[in-house]
């Protein structure tokens, strides 16, 4: 979570940092062959050097990043869940739990859909 620190400490609001903090502490748990990093101000995830799925923080909610191939895979579930979204970004505001069933099955997928993709984006 080292690779981290930086992006939180510049968070400003408290229980914003704790909740994405926690978020990245599960993945990290979760799936510890995951590579970390920061890029564009957004802590990611990587494997064997791909995307796998990435966070932006904003006022109101935390954008989840997965690529629009995994968010049109999952639109069904997404529009259960009640989140909002776009062909990029699932937004979970920060009064919502976060949706960690969802945050898996994205992760999931993009690790076996990607496994044999040599480039960062699809």
């Amino acid at each position: 979570m080292e690779v981290f620190k930086d992006f939180l400490d510049k968070l400003d609001d408290q229980q914003v940092r704790f909740k994405i903090e926690e978020v990245l502490q599960w993945i990290s748990d979760e799936y510890p062959d995951l590579g970390k990093t920061v890029k564009w101000n957004q802590p990611m995830f990587t494997d064997h050097g791909t995307f796998i799925i990435a966070f932006s923080v904003s006022k109101k909610h935390v954008s989840v990043a997965p690529e629009t191939v995994a968010i049109k895979r999952f639109e069904p579930e997404i529009k259960e869940a009640g989140h909002s979204y776009t062909d990029n970004v699932i937004r979970i505001t920060w009064n919502e739990p976060m949706n960690y069933e969802l945050l898996s099955k994205l992760i999931d997928f993009n690790i076996e859909d990607k496994k044999d993709h040599d480039k960062f984006w699809r």
